[in-house]
């Protein structure tokens, strides 16, 4: 009777990790509910720009050799959808990796810029996400400040202290974005680096810093999304030039 029961017990736990395993299997090769559109020019490589996949993510490898930017997409953003952005980055010098995050999620993957620091060899290593993305990018820069050359946050705050940051910390937000909580960026500005510049884009919002579509919850842009992501490029260039 004993053995029955630990058998039927056993059919039961195997059944339940089944389950649980093709759940995970299923959410994982699918785990975006804003999908990249209209990016596969940016994902094409040619004399200026190579475009790869490598493990973790997407390389965009221009003809810079110091200077590389790690990437962290937004909650269930899919990180091909940041290609206008790092594309043009990687044209004007800075390489950039756009991170594939666990199941879409940053907090998931917060210590996934380290793996790709170790793998490249650059002198200069920058640290950006979108808005989940630029907390996680934060607390991976707050942690390993030796490291980081600088930190770019869009649509995004940090919950980490950052007043003792010897790097340059750049927030890039939209006016017109309704799903930055503005009081929790005003209580990270309290807690940021001396060296910090905060850009608001008029008529920018929420979504425009990517290519995959209205979010929940934002605010209609009245700054075309090109006009958006070429500004936010100049931005952190220029953050970029002036280290």
């Amino acid at each position: 009777m004993k053995n029955k029961a630990v058998k039927t017990a056993a059919s039961w736990f195997f059944a339940v990790m089944i389950v649980l395993l093709t759940l995970v299997f299923l959410i994982d090769s699918n785990p975006y509910r804003y999908h990249a559109e209209d990016v596969t020019a940016f994902l094409t490589s040619d004399a200026s720009v190579t475009v790869q996949t490598v493990r973790g993510g997407v390389l965009f490898d221009g003809p810079g050799e110091t200077d590389a930017l790690v990437f962290y997409p937004g909650a269930q953003v899919e990180e091909t959808a940041y290609a206008p952005l790092l594309r043009t980055l990687a044209a004007a010098g800075v390489d950039c990796f756009a991170v594939k995050m666990p199941l879409g999620y940053a907090f998931l993957g917060v210590n996934r810029a380290k793996k790709i620091m170790k793998a490249y060899d650059y002198a200069h290593w920058y640290l950006a996400g979108h808005s989940l993305g630029g907390a996680m990018a934060a607390y991976f820069a707050a942690a390993h400040q030796q490291e980081i050359s600088g930190l770019v946050l869009l649509g995004a705050y940090s919950a980490s202290d950052l007043s003792d940051a010897a790097f340059p910390v750049l927030y890039i937000y939209g006016s017109n974005d309704e799903v930055l909580t503005r009081k929790r960026l005003d209580k990270g500005l309290q807690k940021s680096a001396p060296d910090t510049r905060v850009v608001e884009l008029d008529g920018g919002n929420h979504a425009n810093f990517g290519a995959y579509g209205k979010q929940k919850g934002d605010g209609e842009a009245t700054m075309p999304r090109e006009a958006q992501i070429a500004r936010t490029a100049e931005e952190i260039l220029q953050m970029v030039t002036n280290q």
